[in-house]
């Protein structure tokens, strides 16, 4: 097939070359841009325990000059890519879960003291309310902002060209903000009506609403949100 990425440049670059070993073309077009936080600040507590819910967050902290002070950390991820590359940073006791921030947060709560301080490095946008829940259960929480992504403002022309000559045959989505940016950058170019003809392959079913929404017909949702079950069921379509 021929595949319409819409990761953040990093990340994406591994992810076409996955694709590409499995015999897919690729087209990579980004819908979100990853900005690190150098200056945020993660405090001097003693934190009971560390979660992240994206490897952006991973990448952000990776050159912090605070990064050794939180390596030893129980560290609680969502997916394990996410679990992978907290390991390749020198987080040392990582868990991972492969449901979402409900039950990340019920993960972290089980195995964290009442009171315990819990450091949450997150994005300036963020989806459902880790936070809350932890707080929920009596685990307060220290919320950092290490990274923002910043939204693509219009589709490549090349990208553009290749949709309305019905040459991409599947588009991935890792976010649900990457995936509605994407149909809103479509409409405005006007290639909408052949994005509605391709197949969407989703990290969940948040990711893919906004794909429904606009009147996709041809929309899968992974297994599990993480990437080794979005590229199975890429195979297995």
């Amino acid at each position: 097939m021929h595949i319409l990425l819409t990761r953040p440049e990093r990340q994406g670059r591994r992810t076409a070359e996955l694709l590409r070993a499995r015999g897919h073309s690729v087209t990579h077009a980004p819908m979100l841009r990853i900005e690190v936080n150098p200056d945020a600040d993660l405090g001097n507590g003693s934190y009971a325990a560390l979660v992240m819910t994206s490897a952006n967050a991973v990448d952000a902290i990776g050159r912090h000059p605070q990064k050794a002070s939180i390596l030893n950390v129980p560290t609680f991820v969502v997916g394990e890519r996410t679990a992978e590359a907290a390991r390749e940073a020198g987080f040392t006791d990582v868990i991972s879960t492969d449901a979402d921030v409900v039950r990340l947060a019920e993960i972290a709560a089980e195995k964290t003291p009442p009171g315990g301080l819990v450091l949450y490095l997150a994005g300036e946008d963020r989806t459902g309310d880790l936070a809350g829940s932890l707080e929920a259960a009596s685990r307060p929480v220290r919320t950092v902002e290490v990274y923002r992504a910043v939204a693509a403002t219009a589709l490549p022309v090349q990208t553009v060209r290749a949709l309305q000559s019905d040459s991409i045959d599947a588009v991935l989505h890792y976010s649900r903000r990457s995936a509605e940016t994407f149909v809103g950058l479509a409409a405005v170019g006007s290639c909408l009506v052949n994005v509605l003809k391709c197949k969407h392959f989703c990290l969940s079913a948040q990711v893919a609403q906004p794909l429904v929404g606009a009147g996709a017909t041809q929309v899968y949702v992974a297994q599990r949100p993480d990437e080794s079950a979005l590229l199975d069921l890429v195979g297995n379509i």
